[in-house]
């Protein structure tokens, strides 16, 4: 539907051209409905080109929607702009200093092969997570993210010998689920991580009645879970992403030397075609709708 965003915010013709409704806080204030604030914790290398893989699925949800760029302050973001940091983002309790958060987002990192006690940030992530487990309607974890939602809940990652990358196929296991339930039955997802949970310690969180499992891919493992309180939303691939993200990091991951990352399965680097954007509208819009329905005024 609708973004608020700064009139001189760096994307805001690329969200246009891809049929995003862009205003400034002004006029939000005159519209009849209040935005939903989305606090966004952005810690993807280069945070700014990353920013446009969010506000576009949002945008399209059918909700208004208020970004809030949130900053850590354990975190040196050694590749981002930091005037952009500074004119944009905010440290979480700022965020939350006026108004409660409708629903935060946690970006992938790219630490998931570190242990979390070794993250420089994982203190100031885990306080985040305590009060948006109290105070937020949803939390959605995404990648590395969706790993450090479910460690904060007890479930600890492997490291695999190679990485899961590329386009993943996934059986959605929730027809009845209110954000999952309206997704195809069978979706493809993209992937780009190192790390995960194995498919028998998810299992039996589940049999403890501690999660619910949402998606599994054969070869990717359970992609998509939640807490039973459906407080914390798991999504470990990257619906977000657009196709040359994959590309970039193929290329920049065989520059590193990494003999571990292989071409991307089920995707061309040639020929990149997107067959996972009406998975990722279609959660991301769900979501939102889920938030709407279930926040605390």
């Amino acid at each position: 539907m609708t973004i608020v965003i700064p009139e001189d915010y760096h994307a805001k013709a690329a969200l246009e051209k891809s049929r995003v409704s862009c205003i400034n806080s002004n006029d939000a204030l005159r519209e009849d409905i209040r935005a939903l604030k989305i606090g966004i914790l952005n810690i993807m290398p280069k945070a700014e080109t990353y920013e446009f893989s969010l506000l576009h699925p949002l945008g399209r949800s059918i909700m208004q929607i208020e970004p809030v760029w949130i900053k850590l302050k354990t975190h040196s973001y050694q590749s981002s702009d930091k005037s952009h940091l500074n004119k944009m983002y905010l440290p979480f309790e700022d965020a939350v200093a006026k108004k409660p958060l409708d629903g935060l987002i946690v970006t992938g990192a790219p630490v998931e092969e570190i242990p979390f006690e070794e993250v420089s940030y994982w203190d100031e992530v885990q306080d985040i997570l305590k009060y948006a487990q109290e105070n937020i309607a949803s939390t959605l974890g995404i990648c590395w993210g969706g790993l450090a939602l479910a460690r904060f809940l007890g479930m600890n990652k492997v490291i695999y010998p190679k990485k899961i990358f590329g386009v993943y196929k996934a059986v959605n296991l929730d027809r009845n689920h209110p954000v999952t339930g309206e997704m195809d039955d069978v979706f493809w997802c993209a992937q780009s991580r190192h790390a995960g949970i194995p498919d028998d310690l998810l299992e039996l969180e589940r049999d403890k009645g501690c999660i619910h499992l949402l998606a599994h891919s054969e070869n990717g493992g359970y992609m998509i879970f939640e807490s039973t309180d459906q407080r914390f939303m798991i999504h470990l691939g990257h619906p977000e992403y657009e196709p040359q993200r994959l590309i970039e990091e193929y290329y920049r991951d065989k520059a590193k030397g990494r003999s571990d990352v292989e071409k991307p399965v089920n995707f061309d680097l040639v020929n990149p075609i997107n067959t996972w954007r009406s998975h990722r509208m279609e959660f991301f819009s769900q979501w939102i709708k889920y938030i709407h329905e279930t926040k605390v005024y």
